[in-house]
């Protein structure tokens, strides 16, 4: 375990960057020695965001300028794509934290499909880890490519992973109906999404074939051991941050609510960012906001073999940047908990 570990972020301007940045200045264990964006060389930080006035903090720079001698981590907060190019070119030695997509799946075609590009590092996809960390800790400490799930991903595997891994809920249907506040968009919302009264309405997106509908399936799949499709829609709400997953279940086995809510009370008995509402108790993403906390909330429907599970994060923090810290820690024996709490 090292005393303290350098530090590069890589799209330190953007959300998920900044967020880091507001939790990586306050780690016991870290210095923050490069903040690297494409733009706005040779700002402070504290243009992006008010919040962040740590005076010894670097200001913006290009991560071609970085001196990777002495650095430890790089997390990259960048658009898909880029995290490839940028692993081929530093020392092995550093860890790699992605919060993008580019090693999220396991096959370069499949990511094809999805994503429109041509992985640059294939050879590199089966050296990485996809990493919620609840599921991860014994074997993070063998990776130096470290993927971060997608934020829809995290709120839905949290509680579904123990279920189909104990067997005992339908693994061919599985309903989830999730809503993101925007800022999981990235600043550039506006181009992205052309809806009427975008920021002042519910708007139902990527229907049928959002991305993060790959690696749930890949990661559902690896877990029942056979070919596991969902049935997922996402939402974007006019709010900035947080999400709230509500997933439909088929249980086998006569399996009720309540002994499910026992079950993963059990199985997460250990994780501390696990968190549950008494049992048939509704939730809200305001028990997490600016939290790195996963919230979940076992409830019955009126049918007894169907049951509805609720799992709230922050989007940016459990779905982003504080899963990405969390990573850190494990993979370098620090407590998960470390800057965090």
């Amino acid at each position: 375990m090292k005393d303290s570990l350098n530090i590069t972020i890589a799209g330190a301007t953007g959300y998920t960057g900044l967020e880091l940045i507001k939790i990586l200045s306050k780690h016991p264990k870290v210095k923050i020695k490069y903040l690297c964006a494409q733009k706005f060389i040779g700002k402070k930080i504290s243009f992006f965001n008010k919040e962040i006035r740590k005076k010894n903090l670097p200001k913006i720079s290009k991560i071609k300028d970085v001196n990777w001698n002495g650095i430890d981590v790089l997390f990259t907060a960048l658009p898909n794509g880029e995290a490839q190019k940028i692993a081929n070119n530093i020392p092995k030695k550093i860890k790699l934290i992605d919060l993008s997509a580019d090693f999220r799946i396991q096959n370069a075609s499949t990511y094809k499909k999805w994503y429109g590009i041509n992985h640059r590092s294939r050879n590199l996809i089966k050296k990485s880890i996809y990493s919620i960390p609840e599921f991860s800790k014994k074997t993070i400490k063998q990776y130096n490519i470290i993927s971060c799930p997608g934020c829809y991903p995290t709120s839905i595997q949290i509680p579904l992973i123990p279920l189909i891994g104990k067997n005992i809920i339908n693994e061919k249907n599985i309903i989830v109906d999730s809503k993101s506040g925007y800022s999981g968009a990235g600043k550039n919302i506006k181009k992205k999404f052309k809806f009427k009264n975008l920021l002042n309405s519910v708007s139902a997106y990527g229907v049928g074939k959002h991305r993060h509908m790959a690696e749930i399936d890949q990661e559902l799949s690896k877990i029942a051991k056979k070919k596991t499709n969902i049935f997922f829609t996402p939402h974007l709400i006019p709010m900035f941050r947080g999400i709230l997953s509500t997933i439909y279940l088929e249980t086998k086995n006569n399996w009720r609510a309540d002994k499910i809510y026992k079950a993963l009370k059990k199985y997460h008995k250990k994780n501390f960012f696990i968190r549950f509402e008494k049992f048939n108790k509704s939730i809200g993403t305001g028990d997490v906001v600016n939290t790195n906390f996963c919230k979940i909330s076992v409830c019955k429907s009126r049918n007894a073999n169907k049951i509805i599970i609720i799992s709230a994060i922050d989007n940016l923090i459990k779905g982003a940047s504080g899963q990405a810290v969390q990573n850190m820690n494990l993979a370098h024996n620090y407590s998960e908990k470390l800057g965090l709490k």
